[in-house]
């Protein structure tokens, strides 16, 4: 089994890095996660242009029909340099219509989430804030072929750039009694509240419905999807998730080195001392086990599907010890320079511990892993 990367996924690396750093430095990433928005409507539209937002879509629907091992490629060059947009939600957004959509649906939400002129996220949570089926708490009311539901989806992904969101709900309390619907944001009883957050590279926010008509048109796939399809949706976050991990511990790793290499003491680069190269060094070595773990997690989708999601358990789970240890390092080798705003080297520790909780931290996927082995 090859794990090389071809040499159009090598030219697509080349392109996205080449972006990135040309058009979303650090101070630029500072300016959008300063605005009102939480990303850039401009850059939006040159991922658009780019492929980027619908690149595991079906060309038919204005996709470019790769894999997430393509998508692995550019989601660590977007952590690597702490890119603010809504990328990854759209993309859940995309993947959850794509594979549970009836025909309708798929023509009419994936073009537009491929073109960027829709953003959608998925909205799975309720009051609890664990990810498991039992965390679904939204009741729905039957309303002749309709339902319509009430409550507040909480910890939703750039709830307030999205324009459409998939919704999981229940019609009743076994796990077959979950589905998801597609709402737009202009609905009537929509609304959407943003959440103070430390990292506003990352927004979050809160989905209020309010009586809100789910029409049969409306129901993904056209019936109750179960529990499955939303674990499923979980997995490919915490895979999205940790791999933006690899390339936010490669930006920490290339700041903190910097760092080692220009800070002097006792008239000497701070670099030379074990105390610092011992960290560096063990950090190079967690970042190469995360993408031997992100890598195969990702080819699993296609080419072992029943592994994906243990795949995916111990790639999230090793990613969030990971980078939580590579930014806390980080600070500490930097001295108090790392806790000042001025410095980016707080921007790193703030992305790391979105990276940690989100779709599950270590302690929820190393036990999912155990699940897994018949513990």
């Amino acid at each position: 089994m090859d794990f090389g990367f071809s040499e159009d996924q090598e030219m697509l690396r080349d392109q996205v890095r080449k972006f990135l750093d040309d058009q979303c430095p650090l101070p630029q990433v500072r300016t959008i996660a300063a605005g009102p928005q939480g990303y850039s409507p401009d850059l939006w539209k040159q991922l658009s242009e780019l492929g980027w937002l619908g690149l595991t879509l079906p060309e038919e629907y204005g996709g470019v029909g790769l894999d997430w091992v393509d998508l692995v490629i550019i989601l660590e060059e977007t952590g690597r340099t702490l890119f603010p947009s809504p990328l990854v939600s759209t993309t859940l957004a995309a993947t959850a219509i794509n594979a549970y959509g009836t025909a309708a649906q798929r023509q009419q939400w994936l073009p537009g989430l491929a073109s960027g002129s829709h953003i959608g996220t998925l909205a799975l949570l309720d009051e609890i804030d664990f990810l498991s089926p039992e965390a679904i708490r939204m009741t729905a009311t039957s309303s002749g072929d309709s339902y319509r539901l009430s409550g507040q989806k909480r910890f939703v992904q750039d709830a307030s750039a999205a324009d459409v969101f998939i919704v999981a709900f229940r019609s009743g309390a076994a796990d077959s009694d979950i589905g998801l619907a597609i709402v737009p944001a202009q609905q009537s009883g929509v609304s959407v509240e943003d959440t103070p957050g430390w990292d506003r590279t990352k927004r979050t926010g809160v989905l209020t419905l309010e009586d809100v008509e789910i029409s049969p048109d409306a129901l993904l796939g056209g019936t109750m999807l179960g529990a499955h399809a939303v674990e499923t949706l979980v997995d490919r976050g915490a895979l999205a998730v940790a791999a933006e991990a690899i390339g936010v511990c490669e930006g920490i790793l290339s700041l903190t080195s910097q760092y080692a290499l220009d800070r002097k003491q006792f008239g000497s680069p701070i670099g030379r001392y074990q105390g610092v190269k011992h960290p560096l060094a063990e950090m190079y070595v967690d970042i190469e086990c995360m993408k031997s773990l992100v890598y195969y997690a990702a080819w699993t989708l296609q080419g072992e599907p029943d592994e994906a999601p243990a795949a995916i358990a111990k790639a999230k789970a090793y990613a969030s010890e990971s980078v939580c240890s590579a930014g806390v390092n980080g600070v500490q080798l930097h001295g108090a320079i790392g806790y000042t705003d001025e410095y980016d080297m707080q921007l790193f520790i703030k992305r790391s511990k979105w990276s940690r909780a989100t779709y599950g931290d270590e302690d929820f996927h190393y036990d999912r892993v155990a699940t897994f082995g018949g513990l």
